[in-house]
């Protein structure tokens, strides 16, 4: 699989939280190949599995990737075509004025966030943050063709522009989370290359921008898996931002903290270590903010993990991260899998 083709499908298509199924439907063609079998679940959910060796019952692991992204929806159509609009999710609201837009109504409309020119503000609201509701989409249609195309409730997402840069670099919307899918696509294919007794679960929740991880806890719930990581983003450095953050091209980050089971921990370190793969150590003190913090929690309890790809200037229309990240998470991912067997299953419920 080219990994560099693969984000640039997956983060062309729209998958604003409750709106996901274009982002599922493409990875039961596109990872056909790599599991045995995919179904979407009732909530919308992808679900591929890798099935490993020996009799039943096998360990059950499950990776989990949100495909949810940020974005907005039409709120309301006004004279002269001018489309008002609710942000979808954590979008930041100081990128929004003068920012390139997509609606995707009938077809995909460009637009513009227009709002008054400085020119004609007063001196107080030049000193302060529009608020969303005084901004609008512009798509230059006629009003009688944009009520044509388009109605309330309609996804606005920001402008798909994917950029390959220098040193192995990508910068795009909705690298969170389509990273951590093309994650799952390396630890998939690794797969194929190991002989590993677990099953293995590649699962693309939807609803996790919102919190309350709807589509990770419902699959979890189904699946009953032994063992569950989150595989999510995290702060990449950049200048202002040294703290709580991680440098691009070191690795993926293992969580450490009361989201992270220890023994798991272990074994994603020494794994790591063994193989010859570069790591960080991401402290989280508290709730995770991924889905690994509404798995654990599941039925009797679920032992689980987080795996995040260092990702720069998140939630906005530059994301940027480093393919060797993406590819050393998925190895790592793939290789933590083939070392788990009953035993270890065992050895959770031990304390």
């Amino acid at each position: 699989m080219d990994l560099t083709q693969h984000l640039a499908e997956l983060t062309r298509l729209s998958s604003i939280t409750g709106r996901e199924r274009a982002v599922a439907e493409y990875l039961l063609t596109a990872w056909a190949p790599l599991v045995d079998e995919a179904r979407l679940d009732r909530l919308g959910s992808y679900i591929g599995l890798k099935r490993g060796e020996g009799p039943e019952p096998r360990p059950r692991v499950a990776a989990v990737a949100h495909m949810d992204s940020i974005g907005g929806v039409v709120t309301e159509i006004e004279p002269g075509g001018f489309l008002r609009f609710s942000p979808v999710g954590g979008v930041d609201r100081r990128l929004l004025m003068a920012q390139e837009m997509e609606v995707h109504g009938r077809r995909i409309i460009p637009g513009v966030v227009g709002s008054k020119p400085p020119h004609v503000t007063s001196p107080e609201e030049r000193r302060r943050l529009v608020p969303v509701e005084e901004l609008y989409i512009d798509t230059g249609l006629p009003e009688e063709e944009v009520r044509a195309l388009v109605q309330v409730g309609d996804p606005v997402l920001f402008r798909y522009q994917f950029r390959v840069l220098q040193n192995g670099r990508i910068s795009s919307r909705y690298l969170d989370n389509r990273a951590s899918q093309a994650a799952l696509a390396v630890a998939l294919e690794e797969l194929k290359t190991l002989r590993h007794r677990a099953d293995f679960y590649a699962v693309g929740s939807v609803g996790e921008e919102f919190g309350g991880y709807p589509g990770a806890v419902a699959a979890t719930y189904a699946l009953q898996p032994d063992i569950a990581i989150a595989v999510d983003v995290t702060f990449a450095r950049h200048p202002g931002s040294e703290k709580d953050a991680f440098p691009l091209g070191g690795g993926p980050t293992i969580g450490v903290g009361p989201n992270c089971t220890p023994r798991l921990v272990k074994l994603m370190r020494q794994v790591a270590e063994e193989v010859g793969i570069d790591y960080q150590l991401e402290v989280m003190s508290g709730p995770s903010g991924t889905d690994a913090w509404g798995m654990q929690v599941v039925r009797g309890g679920v032992a689980t993990g987080i795996l995040s790809i260092p990702l720069r200037y998140m939630h906005t229309p530059v994301e940027l991260v480093d393919l060797a990240d993406i590819r050393q998470a998925g190895r790592l991912l793939a290789r933590v899998v083939a070392r788990i067997d009953q035993a270890f299953v065992e050895e959770l419920r031990c304390y």
